[in-house]
């Protein structure tokens, strides 16, 4: 029996609903390595839904304790 988490690759377009950038912004940050790297789907590359919401969350946890 399988007891990992079922993962989801999710493209571009919900990637950058999901976080509120653009494609040019997630590009630069992947390249400052301060946002999840896609993973290559032969042509077509797409994100780990884990790890792009697992940066969300650390985006508001760092904004919280800003205040």
């Amino acid at each position: 029996m399988n007891t990992q988490p079922q993962r989801r690759i999710i493209r571009l377009p919900e990637v950058c609903e999901r976080v509120g950038l653009g494609k040019t912004a997630i590009y630069g940050r992947i390249k400052d390595h301060t946002f999840p790297s896609p993973i290559k789907l032969g042509r077509a590359s797409g994100w780990v839904e884990e790890e792009v919401q697992q940066w969300v969350d650390e985006q508001i946890e760092a904004s919280r304790r800003k205040h």
